[in-house]
């Protein structure tokens, strides 16, 4: 310990060396070409030939129109399948013998479908009863929306449900 003691001891009486001046001038001089080439960059630049705001809303709006042009063609494609009906007697009065005879203002048509899925867990290896090789489970939540509306009245029926799901994914090891 004592020889710790005599090295700390003649540390302390260290003291750093003054820098010389041409070490300050170098440094001044490198902090104005610095500040000079910075304001000339500034000076210099051009604007962009581009403009980047109104390509992303163009992108966003073709993006929207194709969307819709797929939505109206499966429409077509389901020929306007009917989904649901509003019935305008009482619920006490005698089902219709077919959907000919109600009226246009009846009828809703899907109009869209959500399915978020959150909360994801991986909950490891599982070894099955039965199974020869382990299998990954994974939980995930998830939330469906289903949307379906009237075109003549332009009411809008919207139905949201959670549920959770169990996934097992064989896993192998090789």
């Amino acid at each position: 310990m004592n020889d710790f003691s005599e090295i700390e001891n003649e540390l302390r009486k260290l003291r750093p060396a003054q820098p010389s001046p041409i070490l300050f001038e170098r440094i001044e001089e490198a902090m104005m070409n610095c500040r000079e080439g910075a304001w000339s960059a500034r000076q210099s630049r051009k604007p962009s030939p581009y403009n980047w705001l109104s390509l992303g809303f163009g992108l966003a709006a073709a993006a929207a129109l194709v969307l819709f042009a797929a939505i109206s063609m499966e429409h077509q494609h389901d020929g306007g399948k009917e989904i649901a009906q509003i019935s305008r007697e009482s619920e006490t009065a005698p089902l219709r013998s077919s959907a000919k005879e109600s009226t246009s203002s009846d009828k809703f048509l899907p109009a869209g479908a959500t399915r978020l899925v959150y909360n994801t867990r991986n909950e490891g290896l599982q070894f099955a009863r039965g199974s020869g090789q382990p299998l990954r489970r994974l939980r995930y939540q998830t939330r469906e929306t289903w949307q379906w509306r009237n075109p003549t009245t332009g009411a809008s029926l919207r139905v949201s449900y959670p549920s959770e799901e169990v996934v097992l994914i064989p896993v192998s090891g090789q």
